[in-house]
């Protein structure tokens, strides 16, 4: 599941939501931090705070909780705390992200490419004492594949699906109607079957009323107030070895320069941003006592999505998109309009890299980049010209005309919470200006609601990639388009393209990495060329923790990358206590870095069993 920047911000995360100025990688191995004694927690108990002597590693995030419901949620908090409560098949390695075992130790495929087994660990049990098995397993999708409710978020995963059985409590088999290349990384959540058989509506259900919630990964969850904190507790029971925080509490913080301050007064031990934090932030850090900011390559990307009429399954159209954005030429003569390096370097005061693709550079084998000739390239003269021969011309006044002869007024829906979305939507007002049309920014603390009812001109989009790039290619296809519109589709922003529909059931059958590579640059192509989104940039992941309170942690890929919001659990996991006197060396921090990583996605050969390795990964959409 990827995670989302949109939505929430994390959308999906996909997502959320869901924002590197490119350099030879830097820094890199196991960086054991100075210790020092643990500040205690500013909040009390019921606030979320600590018990008084366990050691509780407090995170500041800028993002809410959509669901805690593994079937619901799409944001970035959200599918990251599910990556921390809940095992999936398989992992991807901290390292370099290649695939390892999760809750499936082995797993092979028929001749036929249409056979897949996997065989299931038996030291994983659930936090209630249960054993977790395949019929958990082989339960949770079964019901994404007959239940909409239940495929609201990750129902792509599972539309090939043509049967899933658990013939013993260690073999897991499914089995395809085509072959599909994304079997051995499914970034499905498996839940234990005895407790979630009992829900009535997979649709409302959002997993927030009892607790702890029955788990099987290195937390569990223990608490939750919306709009506030979420609460885990490590599960000391877990197969791979319990966390060495006793507790893990992520705060939400609307105002994200009050999240630095918290970090300063060491009321929190680490802050992420919304979801990296501003350069000026990320600055005034920089030489603190007892503060580490990391600067490295992220896995998100930070683009403008276009509403391109919002419609349903059922062929009902529905939102206010302003009509003059569903000619092709409109939306490219925006995007014309967008200085993409002026956003790099006044904006991200170069904590990021120019955008083109959907898949950042920090996965190379599937990295985008357009030809000269096809280049929307920087240029308010042809995005002018553009306008005038779509028809949308000039009055005497210098205003754009639509086709009703009233000005063109957008409506650019970003998030509160971003001031990354509030600087770069005053150069499009500056910008898109010149071109004579008008912009009106619509800064909400909640998108969801007018995103989903397509009630938006454009958005600030965002999510973040998994290793496997799956997810966020199968957001734009015509079956992630909600039912009708009363539904929640797992739609992006109601793109429905058959060309790139194609394009996406071919690279999904494709088990040559490199040919499958080649397809999925044509999908990026395909999205690039329809002006649908704009990916501006590639934003580092820039974060900061107190070495006071925390002497190690993991990032991903562990050379230069992300402490928050991985493809895994690994950070949280690994994270050691300042004052644990732990010197095992397990864990490390890549520290300062700005630098570039290629994760190196290993697909699993057919017909062979694979070796049991410690995995990694980490899902987000956002």
């Amino acid at each position: 599941m990827s995670t989302h920047d949109q939505h929430g911000s994390g959308r999906r995360s996909a997502h959320r939501p869901w924002r590197i100025r490119l350099l030879a990688a830097a820094g890199a191995g196991a960086l054991l931090l100075a210790s020092g004694a643990i500040a205690p927690s500013a909040s009390a108990k019921d606030d979320g705070g600590d018990d008084g002597g366990d050691k509780v590693l407090n995170v500041a995030v800028a993002q809410s909780v959509d669901s805690l419901s593994p079937f619901l949620a799409v944001r970035l908090l959200s599918t990251s705390i599910h990556r921390l409560t809940y095992e999936y098949l398989t992992n991807y390695d901290a390292k370099d992200n290649h695939v390892i075992p999760g809750l499936a130790t082995e797993w092979k495929s028929s001749s036929d490419k249409l056979t897949w087994t996997y065989t299931i660990r038996s030291d994983s049990k659930w936090s209630d004492g249960e054993q977790a098995t395949a019929e958990d397993a082989a339960w949770t999708f079964n019901t994404m594949m007959t239940d909409p409710g239940a495929a609201t978020a990750n129902g792509s995963f599972v539309g090939n699906f043509a049967k899933v059985t658990a013939p013993s409590p260690t073999q897991l088999v499914i089995r395809l109607k085509k072959p599909q290349a994304t079997m051995t990384a499914l970034d499905v959540p498996i839940v234990p079957k005895h407790v979630w058989e009992k829900v009535d509506d997979f649709s409302k259900f959002n997993n927030d009323k009892d607790f702890p919630v029955v788990g099987n990964g290195p937390f569990v969850l223990t608490d939750y107030k919306p709009d506030s904190y979420v609460r885990l507790k490590a599960n000391k029971d877990f197969w791979r070895g319990a966390p060495k925080f006793d507790e893990l509490v992520f705060r939400y913080y609307k105002d994200q320069d009050a999240a630095v301050a918290a970090l300063r007064k060491g009321e929190v031990s680490f802050v992420a941003g919304s979801p990296s934090l501003t350069p000026a932030q990320a600055d005034s850090l920089k030489g603190e006592e007892n503060i580490r900011v990391n600067d490295a390559p992220g896995r998100r990307f930070y683009a403008l999505a276009t509403n391109p009429g919002a419609r349903a399954k059922d062929g009902t159209k529905f939102g206010d998109g302003d009509p003059s954005l569903l000619d092709q030429r409109v939306r490219n003569a925006l995007f014309m309009a967008v200085d993409r390096k002026a956003i790099v370097d006044k904006v991200f005061q170069g904590h990021a890299v120019e955008g083109a693709g959907y898949i950042p550079p920090r996965f190379s084998s599937y990295f985008f980049e357009p030809s000269s000739g096809q280049e929307l390239a920087y240029d308010p003269e042809r995005a002018a010209k553009l306008l005038d021969e779509a028809g949308y011309r000039t009055n005497a006044d210098g205003k754009r005309l639509g086709k009703d002869g009233k000005p063109l007024d957008y409506r650019v829906l970003c998030h509160a919470t971003d001031p990354n979305d509030k600087a770069v939507g005053k150069y499009l007002q500056e910008w898109w200006g010149e071109l004579g049309i008008s912009v009106t920014l619509d800064c909400l603390d909640n998108v969801t609601d007018p995103w989903l009812a397509g009630k938006y001109d454009l958005a600030f989009d965002g999510w973040s990639v998994n290793p496997d790039p799956d997810f966020v290619l199968s957001i734009h296809t015509c079956a992630a388009l909600p039912a009708t519109p009363k539904d929640t589709g797992a739609t992006d922003n109601f793109i429905c393209d058959k060309k790139y529909d194609e394009l996406y059931a071919k690279q999904l059958g494709e088990y040559d990495a490199g040919k499958r590579a080649e397809v999925v640059k044509q999908m990026q192509s395909r999205l690039y060329d329809t002006g649908y989104m704009n990916v501006m940039a590639y934003p580092n992941a820039v974060e900061a923790y107190r070495t006071d309170q925390i002497k190690s942690i993991t990032t991903m890929p562990s050379d230069a990358g992300n402490i928050y919001g991985q493809d895994g659990y690994w950070s949280w996991w690994s994270a050691v206590p300042a004052d644990s006197g732990d010197s095992s060396g397990s864990s490390s921090s890549t520290g300062t870095v700005i630098g570039i990583a290629a994760g190196v996605v290993v697909l699993a050969g057919l017909g062979v069993l694979f070796a049991v390795r410690r995995r990694a990964s980490a899902d987000d959409r956002e």
